[in-house]
């Protein structure tokens, strides 16, 4: 029950090694230890993201889990990075829905919507947009007309039945009165061998024209057929139009590489503030400096430079860089704003040429049987042509008596061949006839179908809120928050309550604010039955929940899935479970500091 991961230059680990046990698995370190490395691997390996270290152009993850391995090799050209192998996630439903509600680092899309108090709705319901609802149900419906095409001639079948049961009863009727009449010729004794032979020929021939002549129609009416069909997916070849310069994939990957220099500047300017905010709202300067303490203000030598400034000095540089992480923080929007452009400028793309090469693959079908039928064509108006030319020749060679017999052999063939034809008929009617009650079936049960699909994106939001309710109640019991209770709205705003009354999500505490990011991301987690795609939950970044909470949080998810990977820091405690030590891998931020 072992996962095994082998890393190679992936985020920020050069080179490194884990396994992963069922349960908790906390990855155990301070910073720059490689802890976010080790989950964006994982998140690699799944499929969910690829994320090659700087100023490295080949890397690898190797996964072995009991249900199959997985080698993916990493290379970059021209700016971007480029996977060989399989992941763990085959489907762009798979992904979607692990990557939103299986991998819950710091930036999980649900996790900063809560934070950022927007509406939950597009989010929570992406994966559906994989599921391709509307072409799953437009197919149906193209099934379903076929099959009504088919019930309509069976009902069709079952309703001509009688006339041509009566019809068959005729033709054989006739046949044997022409019978009765060829006898009748034959023994009067006007007829020698040769003439018998001539007139059986002759009755050979003119079925051999009439059944020509009917194929000639048949494949006519056919090419006619074949060539409007043709000429309509060629058509619609000619409306699809695709952008093939390169533009796209230069932009996209100088887009990605503009976010993460904005996003590592971000983290950096975020882990100074945050160290220098806790100094100075602790007031434990002391710890780390001199402080001369005066009636006109405290003097404070400087820990970087060594000059002495006041505190008010200190706090209002600390001020100037939180202005500086803000507008750090509007620079990676509009960066991650221009991505998500231009990857779906990428996707519209090959859709656009999955649909020419469908197009292409019927045209060429089309005129492959349209040469077919042509040449059949050619084939049939040959022998009708032969048999014509045959028919006059031994007309010509009978005499009154024989061009009698003649006649009759030749209706007798005709009615025979009738009769055969209408036996046929009559077996398929049957046949079709009996297949009502089965296409009534096949039927109904598409239709059910069509209207559970056309049910499940309310079935889904309907249960996302249930779902999210009940993680809230449950979490009441286990935590000792602020708020009394929350809810999804049926347009998926979130409400809580506080005191009776709404509250504003301004006014909620950042460690509230992320058990509510958590607890909407269960509800898609078990909405869309992530478990079934992938039993691994990966859990980063939860710096604003106190230890205990931490703990209680953990031990929370970890009864929603089988492995629960989460990275803590050295003083936190993390409960039962398999603790991973990271300070025996080769990671980057390690090597520049050794460097130095």
């Amino acid at each position: 029950m072992t996962w095994k991961i082998d890393i190679e230059n992936i985020a920020g680990i050069y080179e490194g090694s884990a396994e992963l046990e069922p349960g908790l698995n906390a990855v155990k370190g301070s910073n720059w230890q490689g802890k976010s490395s080790f989950i964006e691997a994982i998140k690699t390996g799944l499929g969910t993201t690829a994320t090659l270290t700087e100023g490295r152009d080949h890397g690898h993850v190797r996964l072995e889990t009991p249900e199959r391995a997985v080698s993916l090799d990493l290379s970059r050209s021209n700016g971007v990075v480029n996977v060989e192998g399989t992941p763990y996630l085959e489907t762009e439903y798979d992904v979607a829905r692990t990557s939103l509600f299986a991998c819950l680092g710091e930036q999980n899309e649900i996790r900063r919507a809560v934070r950022e108090g927007r509406n939950l709705e597009d989010v929570l319901l992406r994966p559906l947009d994989f599921q391709n609802i509307d072409v799953q149900i437009a197919d149906l419906k193209a099934e379903r007309d076929g099959i009504d095409s088919e019930l309509a001639q069976a009902r069709e079948a079952r309703k001509r039945l009688p006339g041509l049961q009566e019809r068959v009863t005729q033709l054989e009727t006739e046949v044997e009165e022409l019978q009765d009449r060829r006898e009748e010729l034959s023994a009067g004794g006007a007829t020698e061998d040769r003439a018998d032979s001539v007139q059986s020929e002759l009755s050979q021939a003119q079925a051999n024209r009439s059944q020509a002549e009917s194929q000639v129609e048949r494949l006519t009416q056919t090419i006619d057929r074949v060539e409007t069909r043709l000429e309509d997916r060629r058509s619609e070849l000619e409306t699809i139009e695709i952008d093939e310069s390169d533009s796209v994939e230069s932009e996209l990957a100088d887009a990605r590489s503009d976010r993460k220099e904005v996003n590592r500047a971000l983290e950096v300017l975020q882990n100074v503030y945050s160290a220098n905010e806790m100094v100075l709202e602790e007031d434990q300067l002391d710890l780390i400096t001199t402080v001369d303490r005066e009636l006109s203000g405290d003097s404070v030598v400087c820990w970087t430079c060594d000059s002495t400034v006041s505190r008010t000095d200190l706090e209002n540089r600390l001020d100037a860089l939180g202005e500086k992480i803000t507008e750090k923080r509007a620079q990676l929007e509009t960066h991650r704003d221009r991505v998500e452009e231009l990857e779906a400028q990428r996707e519209e793309r090959a859709q656009a040429r999955r649909q020419k090469r469908d197009i292409e693959t019927k045209i060429e079908d089309l005129e492959e049987k349209l040469a077919d039928r042509k040449q059949s064509l050619e084939e049939a108006r040959d022998r009708f042509e032969r048999a014509d030319e045959r028919v006059e020749a031994l007309s010509e060679a009978v005499d009154e008596t024989v061009d009698e017999i003649t006649d009759v052999e030749s209706e007798i063939k005709y009615r025979e061949a009738e009769l055969k034809d209408a036996r046929t008929e009559l077996d398929e009617l049957e046949s079709r006839a009996d297949q009502i009650e089965l296409l009534e079936d096949e039927r109904e049960e598409i239709q059910h179908e069509i209207a559970e699909l056309r049910n499940r994106k309310q079935e889904i939001k309907q249960r996302a809120r249930d779902e999210f309710s009940d993680s809230i109640r449950d979490i009441s019991d286990r935590f000792e928050t602020g708020f009394e209770s929350a809810h999804l709205t049926g347009g998926f705003d979130l409400v809580v309550a506080r005191d009776g009354r709404e509250a504003n999500l301004e006014a909620l505490s950042e460690g509230e604010l992320e058990l509510i990011g958590f607890i909407a991301a269960l509800a898609g987690y078990e909405s869309f039955d992530v478990d079934e795609a992938v039993p691994i939950m990966l859990v980063d970044g939860v710096g604003s929940l106190a230890d205990e909470n931490l703990r209680t949080l953990v031990e929370y998810l970890d009864e929603r899935t089988e492995y629960l990977v989460f990275t803590t820091y050295p003083e936190h405690t993390t409960g039962d479970g398999q603790t991973i030590d990271p300070t025996t891998w080769s990671v980057a931020s390690r090597d520049a500091i050794d460097a130095d």
